[in-house]
């Protein structure tokens, strides 16, 4: 009973709302607030590193890692970057992410759902970054619960936001190094001694050096966690 009325809500909706782009004000396609046309025109990430996604120069036959991660392996197993972060794409994370666009949100998290690797096991649950509490009160929201909401409804895979915390009120990441980011990031998160998942996926907009996710990753690995993969829109 209950899918059979959030389906008919489903052809409400976009009968009273049909999908529009929201890149060109075309009709959308599909549910998607995106034209097939603009879709095409993404930045698409198709040959990267499979640990991080850092985007190959050339295309190689076999999935393999870069080498940054095999010198430096960092401490989630596997990245899904389904774009690169360059225009038009960089347009939807910035009107989310600073002009509180949230119609982004959801075709970033539909564009996302859609490239997930389902050869792979599920992820038991959702971790979108934290923002610490006074970055959340400044900004009014958080980006990456906004993208993990829609990622988390097609997928059909529950979100966690009370069990991974960020006790640290970090810096601004964007001037900063490498290695900087890694020391601005120590100690920034907690895992609850209760969270007891053994695969888990970390939500985010975009991954630049993936220091964020490494820090993440780590405390996670340490609370016990088995497995940890990020899910990012795009890599920069």
């Amino acid at each position: 009973m209950q899918k059979d009325r959030s389906a008919w809500l489903n052809v409400i909706t976009t009968a009273l709302f049909p999908a529009t782009c929201l890149l060109c004000n075309h009709p959308g396609e599909h549910t998607r607030d995106l034209c097939y046309h603009c879709y095409q025109s993404l930045p698409k990430n198709t040959s990267c590193c499979i640990q991080c996604a850092q985007a190959f120069p050339i295309a190689y036959p076999t999935p393999m890692r870069c080498g940054r991660c095999q010198h430096n392996q960092p401490a989630f197993d596997y990245t899904c970057a389904p774009f690169l972060y360059q225009e038009p794409l960089r347009y939807l994370v910035t009107g989310l992410k600073f002009r509180k666009h949230f119609t982004h949100a959801r075709l970033l998290g539909q564009l996302l759902a859609e490239h997930i690797h389902f050869t792979q096991a599920r992820p038991e649950v959702l971790l979108p970054i934290p923002l610490h509490p006074s970055r959340y009160r400044a900004r009014g929201f958080n980006q990456a619960l906004e993208i993990a909401r829609t990622v988390s409804k097609q997928l059909h895979i529950p979100l966690d936001l009370y069990s991974c915390t960020r006790k640290k009120n970090t810096s601004q990441q964007t001037q900063l190094s490498a290695q900087q980011r890694q020391q601005n990031l120590k100690n920034a998160f907690h895992v609850a001694h209760t969270f007891t998942a053994q695969h888990v996926a970390i939500i985010d907009d975009v991954m630049t050096t993936g220091a964020t996710s490494h820090a993440l990753a780590l405390v996670l690995k340490k609370a016990g966690v088995q497995r940890v993969e990020v899910w990012v829109c795009a890599r920069a």
